[in-house]
């Protein structure tokens, strides 16, 4: 049989339409499509995808099942090795991890990875009703700091071989940045709870407004009995630029905006959580949250939304697939362009005037792609007397994040970098005995299934740890 060149098309929702909404975007396969992509798959002896996959997912095993019409039977192959598959699925960029290494690429589009997968979770989600049976108990406990995807990943793993697991998540909801940073139309927050609930099943305790140098320290959780902690806390703390006028009303950070959202339902109708909507906004930075951002301004009802971006298109570092939907939805790509001051309306005769200290205009400079920097994309070089002004009424930073210094400023003895990721060697054991750490709190912002692989090396980990004890 001739090879199809090209992965089977996902449906999506018409832009004009999802542009308006907060359903998911994208539809997912449907059984006669998934096995048609499937067969796509050349079923390699050396299977290069799973090493490109930091949570070593066995993807030729799943693949032949889905072929054969064993969904649940495929679903049981991922989850094996990854906690969270219909996350995963969608939210996972593929196509630089275990999707770039298909032998399929060489000649033709890989192997849809991450559409089968978000496609067997998704069945499993829907047709099975039982539940998953917790393992047999080996007296031991273990607690995670953060209920984001590296401390669900380890917890998961952990509850597999008998730990009594605890997480304790600082805010009101488990899930982390799946819940508070993803937008219901890339990541639907029942998803999500789904992927909570199958730990809950194993025996995982969630504890939830419980903040980790707050209400608990982490030298309080040994002395509680826990016999190791996994600190996957995340980078929640934004970055600004440090440019004049940051401080105006209606400059948000993305990480605020978002949680506002995505938390506090400020989508819906009915919402009381104070958060701009309609207007003019500029987003600032080209990543996934950037264009998260820009989109979910565009669903609250702007009537204008800018990405702000330095580089190139070439150079913008979010997903393609994020990229195509938003340029789709309508959001204007104000490219080669950095911001030099947030304008804002001041009226000195009248200090009580309502319009005072709110965003007017975003001030920017054109610039041009100069040497290769440390990174070694081109570095923008700013062009004289090319700055012009963008008339919005509200700005969102999204230029990146960095760890919460609280659980760094309440362990005694845990070395931190000069960002303030923790430090930790290659099983994730931080310079405190007992003490392991992944994810964002260690690289800084990155992506959700790098932090399940922190999360799953440091497992095991944790499990030699205590069992040598």
């Amino acid at each position: 049989m001739a090879i199809i060149p090209k992965k089977n098309a996902i449906p999506t929702q018409e832009p004009s339409v999802r542009a308006h909404n907060f359903n998911e975007v994208a539809l997912g396969y449907s059984p006669e499509v998934a096995i048609e992509e499937a067969k796509r798959c050349l079923n390699c002896k050396a299977q290069p995808c799973v090493a490109g996959c930091p949570v070593n997912v066995h993807i030729p095993e799943f693949i032949a099942k889905v072929k054969e019409g064993e969904f649940e039977e495929a679903y049981q192959i991922v989850n094996a090795t990854s906690s969270l598959p219909a996350v995963c699925g969608r939210v996972c960029p593929q196509e630089t991890q275990c999707e770039s290494k298909c032998t399929l690429a060489k000649k033709f589009e890989s192997v849809g990875i991450g559409r089968l997968e978000r496609f067997v979770a998704d069945w499993h989600n829907e047709h099975a009703t039982g539940k998953a049976r917790a393992p047999q108990s080996n007296g031991r406990k273990v607690a995670i700091v953060g209920s984001g995807p590296s401390g669900l990943t380890c917890a998961g793993d952990l509850a597999k071989k008998g730990y009594a697991v605890t997480v304790y998540e600082a805010l009101h909801k488990a899930g982390g940045v799946l819940i508070y940073g993803i937008p219901e139309f890339r990541l639907p927050k029942k998803i999500v709870a789904k992927e909570v609930e199958t730990l809950k099943e194993l025996g995982v305790e969630i504890a939830t407004n419980v903040v980790i140098g707050k209400t608990l320290t982490v030298d309080e959780l040994f002395e509680m009995g826990y016999e190791a902690v996994f600190i996957g806390s995340g980078a929640g703390l934004p970055n600004f630029m440090r440019i004049p006028g940051e401080s105006y009303k209606g400059v948000y950070s993305a990480n605020e905006f978002l949680t506002r959202s995505n938390l506090m339902a400020a989508y819906r109708d009915d919402a009381k959580t104070p958060i701009m909507k309609g207007g003019k906004f500029a987003v600032v930075g080209g990543g996934n949250v950037a264009m998260d951002a820009a989109r979910t301004a565009l669903r609250l009802g702007a009537e204008k939304v800018y990405i702000v971006y330095r580089r190139s298109m070439e150079e913008l570092p979010a997903r393609r697939e994020e990229v195509e939907h938003a340029q789709e939805e309508g959001i204007d790509f104000r490219l080669l362009c950095n911001p030099v001051e947030i304008l804002g309306y001041k009226n000195p005769d009248d200090p009580r005037d309502p319009k005072n200290g709110f965003v007017t205009a975003i001030r920017c400079v054109k610039m041009e792609l100069g040497e290769p920097d440390a990174s070694g994309r081109r570095r923008p070089v700013p062009i004289q007397g090319s700055e012009f002004d963008l008339d919005v009424d509200a700005v969102i930073i999204s230029i990146g994040t960095s760890p919460n210094p609280l659980i760094k400023s309440t362990t005694e003895g845990l070395e931190v970098n000069r960002w303030g990721g923790i430090i930790v060697n290659e099983d994730g054991l931080t310079s405190r005995e007992g003490v392991y750490a992944g994810g964002d709190a260690v690289t800084g912002a990155a992506t959700v299934i790098s932090a399940m692989g922190a999360g799953k090396v440091a497992a095991a980990a944790i499990d030699e740890f205590i069992r040598n004890k």
